[in-house]
């Protein structure tokens, strides 16, 4: 019996595990790429999408005519391009969202932030669905369509938008404890 414990117990760990590992790519504007005079405002671009925390947002400009700097609220304001947390030069600069809460970043070339190149994304945390963090991925990823983020369950595993198989999943193994 103690057995067959364990197993159910390293069943609930295992399905937690995969479903708490779904992370999804963005690129910054959608098609346009980070240019100074997108199709879709960044503005409206970061709202209609939802960036969790290991989700990755991709920066593709041309090399040399541009740049990324990760700034602080008020040098997002006041497109300040003194002291930035970090600047990305390359062309397929990638971002990972390694904590909740906002990110701020701004145009490094001339006054092309003032003309509104300028993206705030809010990372949702786990439990309240907004929040904030960044980390720089260097390798070069083929192109991929950002999908629902997913959803947080009672018991604080992520889970992906098919919880029909996590509840059902959760309904088996607690059926087992009770057997045992």
């Amino acid at each position: 019996m103690e057995s067959l414990f364990s197993l159910s117990s390293f069943f609930l760990i295992f399905l937690g595990f995969m479903c708490s590992c779904e992370a999804y790519t963005f690129y910054a504007g959608g098609k346009s790429g980070w240019v100074l005079n997108p199709t879709e405002s960044y503005s409206h671009w970061s709202d209609r999408n939802r960036f969790q925390v290991n989700d990755t947002i991709i920066f593709k400009f041309k090399i040399g005519s541009d740049s990324v700097l990760i700034v602080d609220q008020d040098d997002y304001s006041k497109c300040n391009k003194d002291k930035p947390i970090r600047e990305l030069k390359h062309g397929d600069s990638k971002i990972k969202l390694y904590r909740s809460g906002p990110f701020y970043f701004i145009s490094g070339h001339e006054d092309n932030c003032e003309k509104g190149q300028k993206l705030k994304v809010v990372v949702l945390s786990p439990n309240h669905k907004a929040h904030n963090a960044l980390s720089p991925v260097t390798e070069p990823i083929g192109s991929v369509s950002p999908a629902p983020s997913p959803a947080q369950s009672a018991a604080g595993f992520t889970v992906s938008p098919s919880g029909f198989l996590w509840g059902f999943s959760l309904m088996i193994a607690a059926y087992i404890c009770i057997l045992v």
